[in-house]
């Protein structure tokens, strides 16, 4: 009696053991690169926590727990300032310096807004194009797909930061260099997202409509449009969100915003100041994210 032999894997077991495999086989790879990641950075002494990390953290974290604008209620009307022999130097009034820094602030806050708002707009626009020129599925001649492409991942691998340093020696200092850095730095995160919607749009209707004799803009307008429009809403709303927080560094180089104010507290340590400006900072994208998922719900 010959022993019972094992059944022959089927082709879609084959399958997904060829998937799960080449999966396994990336996990290793992704590891090794951890691996090697920490090893050169322990064994070159660039990994180190300073030399006394948790006082300095405790620190940290007391005088961020002061944020200024409680002087506007609890501050002093007079504070003196005097030198170490006792000269009266001057007189401030701690409630109305911290009303005027949240006047500020304020201000700072609506042209962050601005410049988040305006850049993804012309980002967004200046994306569509691209993404249906890289979209596979739409079959775009193949030296504009390849352009198409190469212009969003050049976009999307320079920096917005980098963007702003050349774009304020061009245009100079104020939101337009914001502006112009935020859109286009997120041209290629739009330009990638359309792409990626628009091939997951079910083909047989495209076809359908270009079997009647419709013009490419016909079919997009007919077929692919109104199929990818709610994915299109919301990938705008999520660059939007991250744009509002990516234009918060933009003072750092002159291109307006928070990023100002941020340079300034840090280089006079003033916690308590950049302790309101992060809260702010917190505030905005909160509200922005409560509403942008309001939206989100209302399409579905």
């Amino acid at each position: 009696m010959s022993a019972a032999t094992a059944p022959e894997p089927t082709t879609p077991d084959r399958r997904l053991l060829r998937v799960r495999s080449g999966f396994f086989a990336l996990v290793l790879v992704y590891a090794g690169l951890v691996l090697a990641c920490g090893l050169t950075l322990v064994a070159s002494g660039d990994l180190s926590w300073g030399r006394a990390p948790w006082s300095n953290l405790l620190k940290t974290l007391s005088e961020f727990g002061q944020p200024s604008f409680l002087d506007l209620w609890f501050g002093p009307e007079r504070l003196e300032y005097r030198s170490d022999d006792g000269t009266l130097l001057r007189v401030e009034n701690r409630q109305q310096v911290e009303a005027d820094f949240l006047a500020g602030l304020a201000r700072a806050t609506w042209t962050t807004f601005q410049i988040a708002t305006l850049g993804s707009l012309l980002a967004a626009v200046l994306a569509l194009p691209l993404g249906l020129l890289a979209a596979r599925n739409l079959h775009a001649p193949r030296p504009l797909a390849m352009a198409a492409s190469a212009v969003l991942d050049v976009s999307r691998a320079i920096h917005t930061l980098v963007f702003g340093l050349v774009l304020v020696g061009i245009v100079g200092l104020g939101p337009t260099a914001g502006i112009l850095a935020i859109a286009l730095h997120s041209m290629g995160t739009y330009g990638k997202l359309y792409a990626e919607s628009i091939e997951t749009l079910d083909m047989g209707a495209v076809d359908a409509v270009r079997a009647t004799g419709a013009s490419p803009s016909q079919v997009f307008f007919s077929a692919v449009w109104p199929s990818v429009l709610p994915q299109f809403v919301s990938n705008h709303l999520y660059v939007w969100e991250f744009n509002i927080r990516d234009s918060t560094i933009l003072g750092l180089i002159g291109a307006g915003g928070l990023g100002l104010l941020i340079s300034e507290a840090v280089s006079l340590f003033q916690w308590g100041r950049l302790a309101s400006i992060l809260l702010v900072v917190i505030a905005l994208v909160v509200v922005f994210d409560a509403a942008s998922r309001r939206i989100r719900q209302a399409l579905l």
